[in-house]
């Protein structure tokens, strides 16, 4: 008895000993997957689980001997718990189970992988690339109006009011009722030059004057093969100082100026304003001026080769005004009651114009005549009539863009109703954005279509059915927000042309008639958007293009 009381006296001294101050603490609650499995009681007849022949075999050390014997003992004795006492590792690990060293390890392991591998530093990296702002250049952002503090709304029926008694509006009898703001359209006659952009009263540049009276005689004697051709569009980028903001809304159409000591343009955008822009200059906001001379968008413009100090500007609201730097109004041309499209140059002076209207008709106008109205009227394609183009050469000829046929019409021939067409350009599937004939001699027909494909047609003889030359797959889908894509002649180069596109990165493309791609314009700082505007200058290796925020990006040597 009294050897059994000795060995209950030692097991607690040394209990005592091996117990640190941490084991005193409240134990630490333990994740589930790290408990100790429970105990199973082994029945004599089940079989020995075998043991794993990979697992090391423990050694038994003296100290493993002593926990041995301890256990045993206080298994024996009830008076000594062991829920309290737990099993330590030797204290090189700092008390850690083996699962936990096990997972340090992996840790440790991964960590030196990806530094290996820089891919820790590749994350951070791509953490602090965002996407490029759009350039913050030309008219600034309008600022958010201050909004009025109006008194908090109470309910009728707590103030003991009776509600005010709603009539409804007249139905409509089967007519498309537009908005009222559509219907409203500038004062007929001249309009000052007063830009919008700057304060009340402010008078237009001197230098806009200056500048807007060069006309510049230098042209390209003899055009560059392609690969002189190439090489030019090559040379040419853009920077984010030639991006700027010239509009507020999105971009119909786009003009250069015919100068070459300074690159002027113009565009017009949704709203009916129309923007110049001279790259580089200290007027208005980075060398933009803004002016309002039509209410719906702006359609179509050009300068006028025989007057260079006249913009002349079309609009859906039924205008065709002209810019005059030197009055500084904007002219009135020629109006109609609503829906005029495009319009064209029909004589050398720019003084006769071909206009045409959304309800396929084609006008004959002449700035010459006192008033704004037509010389004659011509009905064309009942349905629609997108675009017209006037033979660079022959200018008695001019070809129409109506339903789903190109037709060239002799301006000599024409009759009220049904006039009979020069040639046919058959093989369009849907409707025709636009058809243009080639800049120095006529001989091609550029047209866009809807149904994803750019034709080249032969104009060289006025045959009544014009062969195909070429057809190029283009995906022309661009959705209702933005303007639609259209080829345009480069007209220093009788045979290329550029056009717009939808692929990503975002660009722009140069092709040769026979379909060859020449060169794709990108840039992945200053070109994000979808230029669906495009034109070339007439005589430099400059090109712009307008996107539907109403930028211009120009792209130059």
């Amino acid at each position: 008895m009294a050897t059994t009381r000795t060995k209950h006296e030692a097991v607690v001294k040394l209990q005592i000993t091996e117990i640190t101050p941490v084991d005193l603490e409240e134990p630490a609650r333990r994740s589930s997957r790290r408990a100790p499995a429970p105990k199973r009681f082994q029945d004599s007849s089940e079989p020995e689980p075998a043991k794993t022949p990979n697992k090391k075999r423990k050694t038994t050390t003296h100290n493993d001997k002593n926990s041995q014997n301890n256990r045993k003992d206080m298994e024996k004795d009830p008076d000594v718990g062991n829920s309290d006492v737990e099993e330590h590792t030797s204290d090189e690990h700092g008390g850690l189970s083996s699962y936990e060293l096990e997972r340090l390890e992996n840790i440790r392991q991964n960590q030196a992988f990806l530094s290996s591998i820089n891919l820790l530093q590749a994350t951070e990296e791509l953490k602090q690339l965002t996407r490029p702002k759009p350039s913050q250049r030309g008219l600034m952002r309008s600022q958010a109006a201050v909004k009025e503090a109006l008194p908090a709304r109470k309910s009728l029926r707590l103030q003991n009011k009776e509600a005010d008694v709603l009539t409804l509006p007249p139905e409509p009898n089967g007519r498309l009722i537009m908005q009222e703001e559509w219907r409203l359209k500038k004062p007929p006659g001249p309009l000052p030059m007063d830009p919008v952009n700057m304060e009340e009263g402010s008078k237009l540049p001197s230098q806009l004057l200056e500048l807007c009276s060069e006309n510049s005689t230098e042209e390209r004697k003899m055009e560059l093969d392609l690969k002189e051709y190439r090489s030019a569009l090559k040379n040419m980028r853009i920077t984010e100082d030639r991006v700027a903001k010239v509009v507020k809304d999105r971009i119909f159409s786009a003009a250069f100026h015919p100068s070459t000591s300074s690159l002027l343009m113009a565009t017009g955008d949704k709203g009916g304003k129309v923007g110049l822009w001279k790259l580089g200059g200290d007027w208005g906001d980075d060398g933009v001026l803004l002016f309002e001379p039509h209410t719906r968008p702006v359609s179509a413009m050009a300068f006028s080769k025989a007057h260079p100090t006249h913009l002349l500007s079309l609009s859906y609201d039924g205008s065709l005004r002209c810019m005059d730097v030197e009055k500084a109004v904007f002219d009135d041309v020629y109006g109609i009651e609503d829906g005029l499209k495009t319009f064209d140059f029909l004589s050398d002076d720019c003084l006769t114009l071909v206009v045409g209207n959304w309800f396929g008709e084609v006008a004959i106008v002449d700035r010459r005549t006192p008033g704004n109205s037509h010389e004659s009227l011509h009905s064309m394609d009942p349905k629609t009539l997108r675009c017209v183009s006037v033979h660079p050469l022959q200018k008695q000829y001019f070809a129409v863009a109506e339903n789903k046929v190109v037709n060239i019409y002799d301006s000599r021939c024409l009759k009220t109703t049904k006039s009979k067409a020069v040639s046919h350009l058959h093989g369009h599937c849907l409707s025709i954005s636009s058809a243009y004939f080639s800049p120095r001699t006529g001989n091609r027909v550029l047209t866009t279509c809807m149904d994803n494909h750019i034709r080249i047609y032969d104009t060289s003889e006025m045959t009544t059915q014009s062969p195909l030359l070429t057809s190029i797959k283009h995906d022309m889908f661009t959705g209702r927000w933005l303007t639609k894509l259209s080829a345009v002649w480069d007209p220093k180069q009788e045979d290329c042309f550029v056009v717009g596109s939808m692929s990503r990165p975002r660009r722009v493309e140069v092709f040769h008639e026979g379909g060859r791609p020449q060169h794709t314009f990108t840039d992945d700082e200053n070109l994000n958007t979808v230029l669906s505007v495009t034109a070339f200058h007439p005589t430099r290796n400059v090109l712009l293009g307008g996107n539907a925020s109403g930028r211009l990006h120009v792209f130059s040597d």
